[in-house]
């Protein structure tokens, strides 16, 4: 893990003066019991299928991740350098727990596992992802998502 007191300065203080967006919507709502919740991944980990546009840079867009996606065909574009992929590379589930979900479903601890979820870069301005996550709510609630598993890389 990367700690500031690690840093060289003009990373540190760039890193401790970056703004904190305020968004004027409160996101948080009441739901059924988790029991009967669909529930969908969202990664900022810049995954994407095989044969996807990779990410570059800052866009704030996302990548659909089918549900029925196998490990060996998700690719980890994410732009840090200071990322370590080494657990990625292990098991998949580390970042994207898709397994880990269809083993609560079928345990009866979740309703159901969406058929799509989503991946983010996570290093993207969020100013710049608003669009694509208002975008993003519509697609969710389409899937009659209602609980999203954020897994924040």
């Amino acid at each position: 893990m990367a700690r500031l007191s690690d840093m060289n300065e003009p990373q540190r203080s760039h890193i401790a003066n970056l703004p904190c967006p305020h968004f004027d919507k409160t996101p948080w709502t009441t739901g059924p019991e988790l029991s009967r919740r669909r529930v969908a991944i969202i990664s900022t980990a810049g995954l994407h299928r095989r044969g996807d546009r990779p990410f570059g840079g800052m866009d704030g867009d996302y990548r659909v991740i089918p549900g029925d996606t196998s490990a060996n065909d998700l690719v980890m574009t994410h732009i840090s350098t200071n990322f370590d992929r080494t657990g990625f590379q292990q098991d998949a589930n580390l970042i994207f727990p898709i397994d880990r979900l269809r083993e609560l479903a079928d345990e009866g601890v979740i309703g159901s596992v969406a058929d799509f979820h989503y991946s983010f870069m996570g290093a993207a301005d969020p100013s710049n992802m608003a669009s694509h996550a208002e975008n993003l709510a519509l697609l969710l609630s389409g899937d009659n998502v209602d609980a999203a598993f954020l897994v924040p890389v």
